[in-house]
This record gives C-alpha cells, structure tokens and sequence, in this order.
C-alpha cells in the first residue's frame, strides 16, 4: 500500500450498530484506554518495548515514534525523505527495526539518539512494498514485500537476500515460533509459508478456505500458526506438527480480519474493520468477544503486546490502544 492509499483507507469510517455495540461493550471484561497521537501522522504497527514505552510507525507521515504511557507523552524519528513505515519490531539489541517502504530499505532506529541506519533492498527488488519483519532465533531479520517478495537481513553483517515469493504478489504478515520456524501470510496469493531458513525457500501451506486472503499470522505456544483471513472474515489455526486446521468465522454481519496477535496465554486477539472493534478469542470456549471503539472508523491494522496488555493504532483516529489483557 503506498501513501496515498493509506491515507484514503484511513479515513473510511465504518459504523458498528448501536445494538451490536451494546452486546459488546457489555461482554468486554477488560479495561481499555487511548493515546492520542497528531492529527495526520498516519500510525500503522506497534512494538511495546521492555522499558514500558511503546514504538509505533506513521506511515502517512514517515515517522517513527516512542510513546510514554505513564503520561501520554511521545517523541518523534524522521526516517528520511520520501519515508513510508509500515512495520516495527524489536531486535535482540533493543533496537526498533522497520520495514521502510518509502526508501525500499530496512531501518534500525538507535532507542538512545534516534540514529537511522537504512539496508537498503538490491536494486532486483526495486519497489518491493515492504509490509512486516521478525527475528528468528539466531538473530536474523526476515521481513515480507506485497510486490511478491520476502528475505532477511543479517544485523552485524548488513548481509541481506531477498527471494521472488512462490505466487509473486501478497507477501504480508509474518512470525516466528517457539520452535524457531518463520511463516508468512501472503494476502494476494491466500496461502502461508513456511520459510527454509538454511536456503531461503518458501513452502506453501493452502488454508481449508479458498481465496481467504490469509493477511497476518502469529505463532502460539505450541508453535501452531493463527491466520487473520481478511477476505472470509475467519480465524484460522494450522498446527505443522499433524497438518490439520480449525477455522471460525468471527461474529457479525460481513467480518473483515485484519490484524491477530497471541499473547501469553494462547487468548486469540484479532480486528474486524466492518466491526471497528478488537475482538479476542478463546480457543478454548470457542468465544468470541468484541471491543468496539468509542469512535468510528478505527481502522486497527495490527496487534502487538507484553505480559497483560494488547497494544494497537487506530490508523484512522491517529491513536494507540491499549486494552488490560490480564485482571
């Protein structure tokens, strides 16, 4: 997605029913609280650091910023002419990593003085439209481009390959597992993969539901993989030990999945756009339960946490949220 197609998304307002939102607001055991950001930055991922604080991307304005939530505070990184940040993760250094699509680079922001240092992709993977990394457990950044690609980035060496995904568009989310494997989500293609971290190459695992259009994936403790279907409006979960899945459609009329995280307790959290709520669900029980936002068009786009809190930006409101995960 360039600039101006986030921008335009952005500010799609999307309503929730009043009936619906009472329903939900009843069921939400859990309190939820906002951080108002600037008015155009353009927030898109989150990272919650060990410190408490909480690194954030706007793309719309080519920042990356570092929110304090003791007292709502934050300071801005430019990230260099023509930046556009999609994703942000924290490295093994401390260190926020972003996928820059601006530059066609990947940026490491120095936490102390705000320093960018840009590894810039080859000039074979010119426009790649970088969406999101991870670190595998070695320490290697492995990152995805919608334009139909993903690679990974050595930190100490500035090493970088970049590899032609199998069905070229879509490469989107991506994570790691307890194990140690990488997957990706490609949007376009509907499909995951799993990544060969020796040789680079990509697996591809199909989804029960054809053209679901897997988006985000995360790992839970059992390294099996959860699947925001964008397309279905479905939660998918592939477990690679036996090769079966499970799939629920998330509540309500014409759900749209974006964003899933799982936190410590292997509790499902996801965002529906047609709901603008998060909605967490529990394997368990098979329940799901709805946070819809105090203001329309929320346009959550990705889900991060740390021990009892769920971070995300509302990309349309240009505010971080945090919802208590754990009494």
């Amino acid at each position: 997605m360039n600039r101006r197609q986030f921008l335009a998304s952005a500010t799609a307002a999307i309503l929730i029913p009043p009936a619906l939102r009472r329903a939900t607001a009843q069921e939400a055991p859990f309190p939820t609280k906002y951080y108002p950001i600037r008015a155009g930055i353009g927030l898109h991922d989150v990272a919650p650091a060990a410190d408490g604080t909480v690194w954030f991307t706007g793309q719309g304005s080519g920042l990356l910023g570092r929110l304090d939530p003791r007292d709502g505070s934050f300071s801005t990184f430019p990230l260099g002419k023509g930046a556009a940040p999609h994703g942000v993760t924290l490295g093994p250094d401390g260190a926020p990593w972003i996928t820059e699509g601006g530059q066609n680079a990947i940026a490491r922001v120095d936490p102390g003085n705000g320093k960018v240092t840009l590894f810039r992709l080859p000039k074979d993977a010119a426009d790649a439209n970088l969406n999101t990394g991870v670190f595998d457990k070695a320490g290697t950044y492995w990152f995805t481009g919608q334009s139909g690609f993903y690679g990974h980035l050595v930190p100490n060496t500035g090493e970088m390959r970049v590899f032609k995904a199998p069905r070229g568009f879509g490469p989107y989310g991506i994570t790691v597992t307890p194990q140690g494997d990488v997957w990706y989500a490609s949007l376009a293609g509907s499909y995951i993969a799993k990544i060969d971290l020796a040789t680079g190459n990509a697996s591809i695992v199909e989804p029960p539901t054809p053209r679901q259009g897997a988006r985000r994936v995360w790992s839970d403790s059992r390294s099996r993989i959860w699947v925001s279907e964008w397309n279905s409006g479905q939660v998918s979960v592939h477990d690679p030990a036996d090769g079966s899945w499970k799939t629920w459609k998330l509540p309500g009329n014409d759900p749209h999945a974006y964003a899933v995280y799982v936190d410590g307790s292997d509790k499902v959290w996801l965002t529906d756009f047609t709901a603008n709520a998060i909605v967490r669900f529990d394997p368990a029980t098979e329940k799901f339960t709805a946070f819809p936002s105090d203001k329309i068009g929320a346009n959550v786009r990705q889900l991060n946490g740390r021990p009892g809190e769920v971070w995300g930006c509302e990309s349309g409101n240009d505010r971080l949220v945090v919802i208590q995960s754990a009494a």
